[in-house]
Parts: structure tokens; sequence; C-alpha cells
């Protein structure tokens, strides 16, 4: 009798590695917020393609969204609010009448798919809708700045942690395009942010 016990339990153990294994492999789910900053380049283009302008700054703000599993892998929807610094000049051969741009607050809000790695640790990628507050000015000061918040698109993809209880991280690249700035002599504008983040999921 304890024999047949024994094997029964050898073999429920068996049974329940692979369920553990899974579980183990699950994609993350649930609602997240966090925190994310890092670095931004900014580059704005001429709307004639007749000189380029960049500039590096540091960005960070505040992300949230959610996440359904399904099993190893997981879909989402996910928005951030975040600012930068960035401020960048045209060289003395651009024609248009302001030669400056600020970049400031960015919004933004999209769909991530992913995977599951190894147990704790996932793969995704993104894409969605941004927003970008800009200000197009003169250094000299001698015409009014024009403020826009220029419409773009945004694609990316990264890596996330679990990390002990319900804190996790992640790490992010992740690629703007802006266009119709404010001052129509500047044509496009593109950011490449290189981002880490910490945050909670419920």
């Amino acid at each position: 009798m304890k024999k047949i016990i024994a094997l029964a339990a050898i073999g429920a153990g068996f049974a329940a590695a692979p369920a553990m294994a899974q579980d183990q492999n699950a994609a993350p789910g649930g609602l997240h917020i966090g925190v994310i900053g890092g670095y931004q380049g900014l580059d704005v283009d001429a709307a004639d393609g007749s000189a380029t302008a960049s500039a590096d700054s540091a960005v960070y703000g505040i992300t949230a969204g959610y996440d359904l599993s399904l099993g190893s892998a997981f879909v989402g929807l996910e928005g951030e609010l975040s600012t930068s610094d960035g401020s960048t000049s045209f060289p003395d051969s651009f024609g248009g009448a302001r030669e400056g741009l600020e970049a400031n607050g960015q919004y933004y809000v999209g769909a991530r798919a992913g995977f599951a790695i190894t147990p704790g640790i996932a793969a995704y990628g993104k894409a969605g809708y941004t927003a970008l507050d800009t200000k197009a000015f003169t250094e000299s000061g001698s015409l009014s700045d024009l403020d826009e918040n220029a419409d773009g698109f945004r694609y990316g993809a990264g890596l996330q942690f679990q990390l002990p209880g319900a804190l996790e991280a992640k790490v992010e690249y992740r690629r703007s395009k802006y266009n119709d700035l404010a001052d129509l002599d500047q044509g496009d504008a593109t950011t490449d942010q290189l981002v880490a983040g910490i945050g909670f999921r419920f």
C-alpha cells in the first residue's frame, strides 16, 4: 500500500512539473503603473531638406497600462506622460525665420504585445499615437515664439523584469516621428529615446 501511495505521489509530482514550469514562464498580466527616465536624442529636419539640427537631453515621466496574459504571451494597452528639456538650433545655412526648436511635454497612448523569454523576463514591442509640445523661436527674440502640439507615431521594443513582490523593471528603446511643426520652415522632428523604468503591477 505504501508503494502504491509513493508511486502515486511521484506520478502526481511529474504531472505537476509541466504546469509549474508553465506558471513560471507565464507572461505578465494586470494593471501596472511606473516611472521612467533616460536619454533622448532630438533631430529636426528643415522642410526643404537644406539643414538639420540635433540635441541631447534627459527624458522622464510616468506610465500606466493594462496587460492581458495569454499564457506565455501577452497583449496590452498603455499610456505615458513625459517631458524633456531638448532644445536645438539650425546652423546659419538655414533659411527659415525661426532657427530654434524646443521639445517639451510628450503624450503617448498605444498597444504592446510580447512573450516570456525566461521565468521573470519578457520581451515586447509597442506602437501607437504620440504628441509633442514644441516651441519654435529665434535666439535673438526678434520674432514671437510659435507653440504647437505636433502629432506623431511611436514604435519601440523592450525587456521587462519581474522583481520581488509587486515590483517590476524595464529597459526600452523607442523612436517617435512628429510632423506639422509650428514653423512651416521646420519640417519634421524625430526623437530617439533609451529609458529605464520601475513600477508596480497589481
